[in-house]
């Protein structure tokens, strides 16, 4: 059965969104094309008319999940904008956090893999960090120290949630999401 473009590209934006959730679930390897299809609600046979192959929708799902990384950040800092970096951490080291891998952060569910996936994979990655890094430093402030500061919080904030989310005890993560949102 044919569809229209119309249909195949809200099909294809489906498939972006499903993965985009399921790979912060599960990890890239984690699941695989007709899975992903599945969530889609759709069946497997027509992925190919979409994506070249499934790295091709890693890349792009990963573009989709850090541009909401993007705009959870940006509705965040939104709230107190006198101190982007401190209101992020305040908001992105929750307890809720934890629990909320299939839509929270891309970074932690996924930076680590990004080395196994090639250039296109990690130049989505690079380029989405230099977007989050220019968020968080203020715009009065295009210093080197400034920028060090951003990067520095940054990867504390995506450390401490990644190990969080690691350790089985809820009162273990729960003081390593507190030590992440100290900054000295």
């Amino acid at each position: 059965m044919r569809v229209s473009r119309d249909e195949a590209a809200r099909n294809r934006t489906k498939v972006v969104e499903a993965a985009a959730e399921k790979f912060r679930q599960r990890g890239y390897d984690g699941i695989g094309v007709v899975g992903l299809m599945e969530a889609a609600g759709l069946t497997h046979g027509g992925f190919y008319k979409q994506f070249a192959d499934k790295e091709a929708l890693v890349v792009e799902a990963t573009e989709q999940a850090l541009a909401e990384n993007l705009g959870n950040w940006g509705e965040a800092i939104a709230k107190a904008p006198g101190d982007p970096l401190g209101t992020l951490r305040q908001w992105y080291l929750s307890k809720e956090h934890i629990d909320r891998v299939g839509d929270g952060c891309a970074y932690a569910a996924l930076a680590a893999e990004a080395p196994r996936h090639g250039a296109a994979l990690q130049q989505v990655f690079e380029d989405a960090f230099e977007e989050s890094i220019a968020r968080l430093v203020p715009d009065d402030d295009g210093s080197k120290d400034a920028r060090a500061e951003a990067i520095r919080g940054m990867a504390q904030m995506v450390g401490s949630l990644v190990l969080a989310r690691a350790v089985r005890r809820r009162e273990l993560a729960e003081e390593i999401l507190k030590s992440g949102k100290k900054t000295r």
